[in-house]
């Protein structure tokens, strides 16, 4: 996976441990890590004439809630600074240059079935990032 590199932590546990600002960090840097790869896959698969319109209006529509999503985080961080849950650190650190990312070929050089299985992970990984963030800031919840 093109994400592999990036230091994230294995488990649950370790993940608690982060604090708010370098999880927050982390969301933004695996979306962010995704958006080039997904739109190349996009256009990988507009040139297979034998898949369905609707797997091709379903891979859009990931790319698109990918970017909506990215877009979601950025604006509670904005929130959760003005509010002094998190320092000014993060700002500018959505762009690719911000995190020191570079996106190398290895991601549009996977087969489909991997491309989706490091998509599947770094989007579990997402997910469970975005839970521990909300039990922390709005520990009513019951997390």
């Amino acid at each position: 996976c093109h994400t592999s590199g990036m230091l994230t932590p294995n488990g649950k546990e370790y993940a608690q441990k982060i604090p708010r600002e370098e999880l927050t960090h982390l969301i933004l840097k695996l979306l962010q890590a995704w958006k080039e790869p997904l739109f190349h896959f996009n256009q990988h698969i507009e040139h297979h004439q034998e898949l369905p319109d609707d797997s091709l209006s379903k891979a859009k529509q990931i790319s698109n809630m990918v970017h909506e999503l990215k877009t979601g985080v950025e604006k509670v961080t904005e929130k959760m600074q003005s509010m002094g849950i998190i320092s000014n650190s993060l700002n500018g650190m959505a762009s690719s240059e911000g995190i020191g990312l570079s996106i190398s070929n290895e991601a549009n050089m996977m087969s489909d079935s991997d491309f989706i299985h490091c998509f599947r992970r770094d989007s579990n990984k997402v997910q469970s990032y975005l839970k521990i963030l909300k039990c922390r800031i709005l520990p009513e919840n019951s997390c």
